[in-house]
């Protein structure tokens, strides 16, 4: 079985006393494959340094994100573009629009976000888009800068149904599915019923975010495995038809 992890933060602080063991447990419940989004400036030369030290297995994005958008975003973001002509990443990310924690820079996380997205287009990169209490904002941001040359995930989806529609209807992108799919309070198993797993990808998030049983403890990639059994309950799929499913749309959406 081959399962790939899209948003998993493994270079975190979380993971710096059993890092490789947590990757091992992952490859050994065959997720393959883990893609790590960036956060910072700080974040580039960790996440860098462990993927070569697993080259086969994980995959770096660049980006900003958007809790961490700061006054200097503009200088952090040519830093950014630097990256981005000298390494090779399989997307632009993290980045996108948080209101739960501060609504009061707006401005600069719609400015940074829109910067992020065009860079994405220059580069021909998919994005990985955070929301958190922003569809709105960001789904207009959206309207106003898809093309041809722009695809990406809305990592970890929350929405209701017409938003996970507004975003299948743009065409190039997908919804990622993580561990809120598993908790019993989660209306997103209604809302995939109506949606087909050609639109999905799987993720963690890890270390945030993890499935029942082991929800409010630190997650990790091995745990893909839980999100993937509850699609396949959710779809009357086997395991296996699931794991190929979703590793063709990752593969598709970011030509890994």
């Amino acid at each position: 079985m081959h399962l790939i992890d899209t948003h998993t933060h493994l270079f975190a602080q979380q993971f710096d006393q059993d890092r490789s063991e947590v990757i091992h447990r992952a490859l050994e419940e065959g997720v393959k494959q883990m893609l790590l989004p960036n956060i910072d400036i700080s974040s580039i030369q960790p996440m860098l340094n462990l993927c070569a030290e697993f080259p086969n297995n994980c995959f770096p994005m660049i980006g900003l994100h958007p809790c961490d958008i700061k006054t200097n975003y503009l200088e952090e973001l040519e830093i950014i573009e630097e990256w981005l002509q000298n390494e090779n990443f399989v997307a632009v990310g993290e980045i996108g629009i948080d209101l739960y924690w501060d609504k009061s820079n707006l401005s600069i996380q719609e400015d940074a976000f829109r910067k992020q997205v065009e860079l994405a287009k220059k580069y021909k990169l998919p994005i990985a888009i955070h929301v958190r209490d922003s569809f709105d904002e960001v789904l207009a941001i959206i309207d106003e800068l898809n093309d041809d040359n722009l695809s990406g995930v809305f990592h970890c989806f929350t929405g209701n149904k017409d938003q996970a529609n507004h975003i299948i209807n743009y065409g190039g992108f997908k919804l990622g599915i993580g561990g809120v799919v598993t908790f019993k309070n989660s209306d997103l198993n209604k809302i995939l019923n109506t949606i087909s797993i050609e639109y999905l990808i799987l993720e963690t998030d890890s270390p945030y975010l993890a499935p029942t049983p082991y929800r409010g403890k630190r997650n990790e990639s091995s745990y893909l495995i839980l999100v993937a059994e509850k699609l396949a309950e959710i779809y009357g799929k086997s395991l296996e038809e699931v794991a190929y499913i979703t590793t063709q749309n990752t593969k598709e959406l970011f030509k890994i």
